[in-house]
């Protein structure tokens, strides 16, 4: 007797072998003959749920947006304190990094690089949003005298998205040895100092 899988089941199980898959940085390219051997279906198998591999990746990219701003809007909404809101935004994206080893190659363009250009588009732009959410914490901050007023929002916000992407590109080059929060408490009085 055949297993009947529920609606999208199939679609989830392929992007979670793919995000398994990049967790081994010095792996095989991905393919979908690969994917497919992995899984045990055919590429056709594949190709019902998703048009190609730009698509699954894309797919990652929603998990990974989906998963990020439901934390970060959380914050917003939880924390009062600006500087508390920018601390716990970071140690999200930091943490996601620890616990997400596969998207965090997807996240630092290392995954995707050979892959069609509009998803590093779909990074950038997430990165954009990241950065928006950093300022707007930046700026509530200032507004409760934790910052001075002619503080450069701009250029801190920036600062701290290039910490975070940092952290992201050491830990997958490491071969994920170094801790993306390694030093994090002394780092943080660094970045709001």
């Amino acid at each position: 007797m055949r297993t009947v899988s529920k609606p999208g089941e199939r679609r989830l199980q392929i992007l979670q072998t793919i995000a398994q898959m990049l967790e081994h940085p010095a792996g095989e390219k991905i393919t979908t003959a690969l994917l497919a051997h992995k899984l045990s279906v055919s590429e056709a198998a594949l190709y019902r749920h998703f048009a190609g591999k730009a698509q699954m990746f894309e797919g990652l990219i929603e998990f990974i947006e989906s998963s990020l701003f439901s934390v970060i809007n959380q914050i917003a909404k939880d924390e009062e304190n600006g500087l508390r809101q920018v601390e716990l935004m970071m140690v999200t994206l930091l943490a996601f990094a620890q616990k997400n080893k596969g998207l965090t190659r997807v996240l630092i363009g290392d995954a995707i690089v050979y892959e069609d250009p509009r998803l590093q588009a779909r990074i950038n732009q997430l990165l954009d949003r990241i950065e928006a959410s950093l300022k707007q914490a930046l700026r509530v901050a200032a507004t409760q005298g934790s910052l001075a007023e002619n503080h450069d929002f701009i250029a801190h916000a920036d600062a701290l998205i290039c910490h975070v992407v940092g952290r992201w590109h050491r830990f997958v080059k490491s071969g994920f040895r170094q801790d993306p929060l390694a030093f994090w408490p002394v780092q943080w009085q660094l970045l709001i100092s």
